[in-house]
């Protein structure tokens, strides 16, 4: 009986749906291939007679080790789709340059530092030249990655830096409080509940966390020291203090290279592979399509804060326990 009226319900919200009382645009119903390979996607040919390609590679919205998706979609772990890209670029020797176009606020400190790695491996091993593109937000995790690259170019109306980390918590321990609440844990030391939202942090626990992201901290300036040579050493102390920059901003102080496009990025690339003309591809899941080399990467639209028109989605960034973040946040 249950069985019945759950399909009842399911054929029900399908009708409504077609009869077009579901979200504006239609419903497209198309058969999904049952391999998800990666598809290579040509989005601009310069020459039909030519191999050698240059590869765009999308960092998007929040970088995190977590799988996304919602209702009625399927969910894929972006970091884990950002890698088995890097691996495809990695084995294709006709795939001779990489433009990294990112879009992003920053994530968690671990997500950031796993495609920070990645990136530097595939230019070690391969010898191809990455150029980073920074678009709306290349901030704090997103600039961490953008270090990587041989060559760092941004719109002028990008928001970069934000060179730092946080680690947020929360205390609700007055509002508990003024409803007769009390925490009371038991633990196995006086650490182990340490940041928990039920009750104010101790001095000694702040001491402990601080440590942990001054730590972080020095590794994100080891990947800017590597990443950007020229900058002066005794400058860090005052750009690297976590707020963000305009375009003309970070070229004056050299945390990236100049103002461009995506034309420019796709050009520098070019050249510093020795290649006179090239091909420009993505690659995709089946049914990703993309027009052009200006198509956005997958997920951008979806509900969530619109920072310098970018859509970010953090559901899965705050939770009640302690993260240590490569974020720029506004709240």
């Amino acid at each position: 009986m249950r069985s019945n009226r759950c399909e009842r319900c399911v054929a029900g919200f399908c009708v409504l749906i077609l009869c077009g009382c579901g979200p504006s645009g239609g419903i497209r119903i198309t058969p999904v291939p049952v391999d998800r390979s990666l598809e290579m996607t040509m989005l601009e040919r310069e020459s039909p007679w030519i191999s050698e390609k240059v590869a765009i590679l999308d960092i998007d919205g929040v970088i995190q080790n977590a799988a996304e998706g919602g209702f009625l979609t399927d969910g894929e772990n972006p970091m884990t789709l950002m890698i088995e890209k890097i691996d495809a670029i990695r084995r294709d020797p006709s795939i001779r340059a990489v433009v990294l176009r990112i879009n992003s606020p920053g994530g968690t400190v671990t997500a950031s530092d796993i495609l920070y790695q990645e990136l530097m491996r595939l230019k070690h091993e391969t010898k191809k030249p990455i150029v980073a593109m920074l678009m709306d937000v290349a901030a704090s995790g997103g600039y961490y990655i953008a270090c990587a690259a041989d060559a760092i170019i941004a719109q002028r109306t990008t928001v970069t830096g934000s060179i730092g980390v946080i680690m947020q918590t929360v205390s609700f321990s007055g509002t508990m409080a003024k409803l007769g609440i009390k925490a009371d844990a038991i633990t196995s030391g006086p650490m182990k509940d340490a940041g928990s939202p039920l009750r104010d942090m101790k001095p000694e626990e702040r001491k402990v966390f601080a440590e942990i992201v001054n730590k972080l901290y020095e590794n994100f300036l080891d990947a800017v020291r590597a990443g950007r040579p020229k900058i002066d050493p005794d400058k860090y102390a005052s750009i690297a203090d976590g707020r963000v920059y305009t375009a003309a901003q970070a070229v004056e102080n050299g945390l990236i290279d100049r103002i461009g496009t995506l034309r420019d990025a796709i050009a520098t690339a070019k050249e510093r592979a020795g290649l006179k003309r090239a091909n420009v591809v993505a690659f995709r899941r089946p049914l990703g399509w993309k027009p052009n080399v200006y198509s956005a990467a997958p997920g951008v639209g979806r509900g969530g804060l619109t920072v310098n028109f970018l859509n970010v989605s953090a559901e899965n960034i705050w939770t009640n326990t302690p993260r240590f973040l490569y974020l720029w946040t506004l709240e």
